[in-house]
């Protein structure tokens, strides 16, 4: 323990360290050059592991794509995934025939639940100039009584999210964005209806902090049996409680004490992830989260003898046309857009 607030300070890897019930945070920044004619990259792509291509070239990864960067389709079971896209866009296709583009502050919740297939691809739509990405996903693990839960996605798209700002004595500010949860009589849209969030005695808040260079703003107590985890990923300097943090590093804290931060450096940004656990078993590999390893063996089996619905479209990697806007299809056929 650092001291009474801060119980332990991690580096980020390409995986950050996450608390019960998150399972799951990356955050993907990449600085894409100009697309081709099918939004894959006009660039050369030799010299690239393509289909694992995970590893920093020329600013960029192509991740599972092989023409378009991104995630071609692939199952997922008993849990959520929310995508927060700070810059870009991805393209979401599904077994369900659901389908959507999404991007530069919007928010995919997906549950999973009882299964699905989906894919997500990062089209590089502009042909003229470059193409940055930047996300964060996290993934949120499901109570064994919602496991089963009937697949679905909403979008909280980013004319919606709330955003607290605060100006302390100097007139320095601290904004916040809040995706779940709430923070000064501010909620965020409802998420998903099968979600551990959607009942607020679980707590769970999910905010993105940016501080002006030499802010300081209080982080308000809550329930003492929350796991509480701050990321701070970009800037130069931060202090809690007295103790410099360097960028980089995930901060597990105390939830029932207010913590004042500083910012010692550059503008700081930060994410915050905290919430109630679930209090049961976990049993992950790789895309299915469940209590049990028997029931890890079911999902496999169910997944190569139904394949969660099988795949309507023509490709794995399916992307939208490049005049497409930001939109949501569901599997009911509702068209939805921003607005």
């Amino acid at each position: 323990m650092y001291n009474k607030l801060i119980q332990n300070i991690q580096p980020l890897g390409f995986m950050w360290p996450t608390g019960n019930p998150f399972i799951f945070c990356v955050h993907h920044v990449d600085k894409y050059p100009k697309g081709n004619e099918i939004m894959g990259p006009d660039a050369s792509l030799s010299g690239r592991n393509l289909g694992q291509d995970f590893t920093i070239k020329d600013g960029w990864r192509m991740y599972h794509g092989e023409r378009i960067p991104g995630f071609p389709a692939h199952p997922h079971r008993g849990f959520e995934t929310i995508t927060i896209v700070l810059e870009g866009f991805v393209d979401h296709s599904d077994s369900h025939a659901a389908a959507g583009r999404y991007g530069m502050g919007d928010v995919q919740w997906m549950t999973a639940g009882a299964g699905l297939q989906h894919c997500e691809m990062f089209p590089l739509i502009k042909k003229d100039s470059e193409n940055p990405l930047e996300l964060f996903q996290i993934w949120l693990n499901l109570p064994k009584k919602n496991k089963f839960a009937d697949p679905h996605f909403k979008m909280l798209w980013a004319e919606t999210i709330p955003l607290v700002k605060h100006t302390d004595e100097q007139g320095k500010q601290t904004e916040v964005k809040i995706f779940a949860g709430e923070l000064d009589g501010k909620k965020a849209p409802a998420p998903a209806p099968d979600s551990w969030a959607a009942d607020p005695e679980n707590g769970v808040n999910i905010w993105t902090i940016k501080m002006q260079s030499a802010a300081k703003w209080t982080l308000p107590p809550t329930h003492m049996e929350k796991n509480r985890t701050l990321y701070f990923y970009q800037g130069t300097g931060i202090s809690i409680a007295g103790i410099d943090i360097k960028p980089g590093h995930a901060i597990e804290m105390l939830p029932d004490q207010e913590a004042i931060i500083e910012c010692t450096g550059q503008d700081a940004f930060m994410l915050l992830l905290e919430a109630m656990p679930i209090n049961e078993p976990v049993v992950q590999h790789g895309p299915f989260v469940m209590n049990t390893a028997e029931e890890i063996h079911q999902a496999f089996a169910d997944y190569r003898s139904t394949q969660f619905g099988g795949w309507p479209w023509e490709q794995y990697d399916h992307v939208h046309p490049r005049e497409e806007n930001r939109f949501a299809k569901y599997k009911d056929g509702k068209v939805e857009r921003p607005g």
